[in-house]
């Protein structure tokens, strides 16, 4: 059951809005114009013959015949994939994946380019951590670069970690007048106990295990592809970015290589193609990320203790769709949220016991019925938060399955 928003979410809301009016208005000014030209004709076909021959000339036949047409849609997919990182070696065939399930709605999907993806779990304290904060503004930049092909309709950005996410919204939010997607990739399944982790961890400073045992029990720990399964800045992103609406609802800690994981990607690819400018529901990523998106972001990583890096990577972000967001503002909300949740590192379970006893779409309707977050917000699914606090599920009937 929902109330209205609570007065200090309001009234945050409402701070951010005033301070950001003139350069929010001539952000939504920009991509009106940009969206404008898009609903009259994908911006490919206006392009010289040969610029347009050179966007088609590696796919398979079938789909340059689409392409040549110019009438159905092409998605354009931005992948942080490699196959070192956990969290990221799921992505490895989501592009062919994307590209079938485009192909069954008659519409065709291309890579429009990779950008780096390194981990701050491998870096830490080695001389790659020098590069970590940097990484982020290079895969916004990464992002803009390939989309400013103007080959594309929408887009789908396949990242999860650390300044990934923040950095492809970065870049995302440069071509705002696009329907963009964030397709999660999952944590992996839980390993060593945190608990006994500490202990291995304890007993090795003290001398009383050796360097091989310890490095099983880190091995123990992260162990196979997926995000690691603490709450760090990686699952924050994942939280928050559903708690804005930009992923499609449920879909942030679904195992890998779940059937109800491959759905949800499916149901991405089929969803950005409903809500393109030349269709009925056009919902550009410029315009739903706007100010009651940002403070629920805000809001759900309060609510669960998530990664304080937030504090800089959620103003950046909101720079790039023209929002100032201070910390004066995280530290109002701060005051008001209260903590719902305890994950580890600060408690002893993970984000899959999260997951498992209601995880995020819990947490939104819980914060929903207390009236602190906003849920009259536009969200890559429809107008309304309240379906983000339902759980999706494959239901299947005559030998098929479908996401409900």
């Amino acid at each position: 059951m929902s109330q209205d928003v609570h007065p200090v979410i309001a009234r945050v809301t409402q701070r951010i809005r005033e301070r950001s009016r003139p350069t929010r208005e001539a952000y939504l000014q920009r991509i009106e114009a940009d969206g404008g030209r898009l609903a009259e004709m994908p911006a490919r076909s206006r392009m010289s013959c040969s610029n347009f021959a050179h966007g088609f000339a590696g796919a398979p036949d079938s789909d340059k015949q689409v392409l040549r047409a110019s009438a159905a849609p092409n998605i354009g997919i931005v992948t942080a994939y490699n196959d070192m990182l956990s969290a990221h070696k799921p992505y490895e065939h989501y592009p062919e994946k994307i590209r079938a399930a485009a192909r069954r709605h008659g519409a065709t999907a291309q890579v429009a380019g990779g950008v780096p993806a390194m981990c701050d779990g491998v870096t830490q304290g080695e001389l790659g951590m020098e590069l970590s904060l940097f990484s982020r503004d290079t895969i916004a930049l990464g992002t803009t670069i390939a989309l400013s092909h103007e080959m594309f309709d929408g887009a789908l950005l396949l990242g999860i970690c650390d300044k990934i996410v923040p950095g492809l919204l970065m870049g995302a939010l440069a071509f705002g007048h696009l329907p963009q997607i964030l397709v999660p990739s999952g944590p992996m399944g839980s390993g060593l106990p945190n608990t006994d982790k500490s202990r291995i961890r304890q007993q090795y400073a003290k001398g009383t295990v050796t360097l091989a045992e310890l490095l099983d029990a880190e091995a123990k720990s992260y162990h196979s592809p997926g995000t690691c399964t603490f709450y760090g800045t990686a699952n924050s992103n994942q939280l928050v970015v559903e708690v804005m609406g930009l992923h499609l609802p449920g879909a942030a800690f679904v195992p890998p290589f779940a059937n109800l994981r491959d759905a949800l990607t499916e149901a991405a690819v089929a969803r950005v193609l409903e809500i393109g400018a030349r269709g009925a529901d056009y919902r550009p990523i410029g315009r739903l990320f706007d100010e009651r998106a940002l403070v629920n972001g805000v809001v759900g990583l309060i609510a669960t203790g998530g990664s304080t890096n937030h504090t800089i990577h959620l103003p950046a972000v909101a720079r790039a769709a023209g929002m100032i967001l201070d910390w004066d503002d995280f530290a109002e909300l701060s005051a008001t949220v209260p903590l719902l949740a305890r994950i580890y590192p600060n408690g002893p379970a993970d984000v899959n016991a999260f997951h498992q006893a209601g995880g995020t779409p819990y947490l939104i309707g819980q914060l929903l019925d207390a009236g602190l977050l906003h849920e009259d917000v536009e969200t890559v699914c429809g107008r309304g938060l309240r379906r983000y606090a339902r759980t999706p599920t494959i239901e299947h009937a005559e030998g098929a399955g479908k996401l409900v």
